[in-house]
């Protein structure tokens, strides 16, 4: 195999699979190549990752060493994707009753959902999530993105309890605008004690939903590393959950003159 190949190879590999052990034994065995000539490689492309604030590899030593490659972006990118993203949903005809927007198109391109993941995959890598949770339905492509950049597993919390979840925990929480009564729950199966969780939605208001899910990992003396939400709104200023990061917030939105103003949320400051 030619070194030009090979690098290629490398490359997608560890594209393919981002925060996931990689072992250099195998891949010397792999692509038929001596470690040091892999090494060498690698090291080529932990540069150019690192000169473009793509990501870096973090060298794991050992009998099985090996490499991980942990997904990374600019500031100067996240900004011109969070700006992007926030041109694309202040148009008047988003504008849904209760002054919600519609986003399902947005956050059903591939994309899209990829970046979201990369940014909150990057804010929360320190904290080790091993799970990432979300409430079902809107929040899903969120968090199968963001698990798939941590290489950790996602949990749905279901509106609905189903018999193939088994027993489960159940929560009723006060949701939106009109303060409906819903219901959350989770199998019991589904967690272990002290387990690592980030939290992930697509939108939050008042914060209704995200406590409950705080207050259901309370139920599995789990531990909440992390909330991120995809957009939040400005009002109410007092929410019910304090410690997030939000990639954008609704700051206005006039359902007569059909105006929506958004800016960027607080994963800048």
């Amino acid at each position: 195999m030619r070194r030009s190949e090979r690098m290629v190879r490398l490359v997608r590999q560890l594209l393919d699979h981002p925060g996931q052990p990689l072992s250099l034994t195998e891949m010397a065995e792999a692509y038929d190549a001596a470690k040091s000539s892999l090494s060498e490689d690698l090291a080529i492309i932990r540069s150019v990752l690192e000169s473009e604030q793509a990501g870096t590899l973090h060298t794991q030593t050992g009998a099985m060493g090996g490499v991980i490659y942990q997904p990374g972006i600019s500031m100067g990118k996240a900004e011109k994707f969070i700006s992007s993203a926030v041109d694309r949903l202040s148009h008047g005809d988003r504008i849904l009753p209760g002054g919600y927007l519609y986003m399902s198109d947005l956050l059903s391109e591939p994309a899209v959902l990829r970046k979201v993941g990369v940014l909150f995959a990057e804010r929360f890598m320190a904290e080790s999530p091993d799970v990432v949770l979300t409430v079902e339905t809107k929040g899903i492509p969120i968090a199968v993105v963001t698990a798939q950049m941590l290489n950790c597993p996602f949990l749905i919390a279901r509106r609905d309890h189903r018999v193939t979840e088994g027993s489960s925990v159940s929560m009723n929480y006060v949701s939106g605008s009109d303060r409906r009564i819903q219901t959350m729950s989770l199998s019991r199966r589904s967690l272990k004690e002290g387990t690592k969780v980030l939290i992930v939605d697509d939108f939050m208001k008042a914060g209704g939903t995200v406590k409950a899910m705080m207050g259901m990992m309370d139920e599995f003396n789990a531990k909440v590393v992390g909330v991120g939400i995809f957009m939040e709104t400005a009002e109410p200023e007092d929410k019910l959950v304090s410690d997030y990061t939000s990639l954008m917030s609704l700051t206005k939105v006039d359902e007569a003159t059909r105006r929506v103003v958004i800016e960027p949320g607080n994963y800048f400051s």
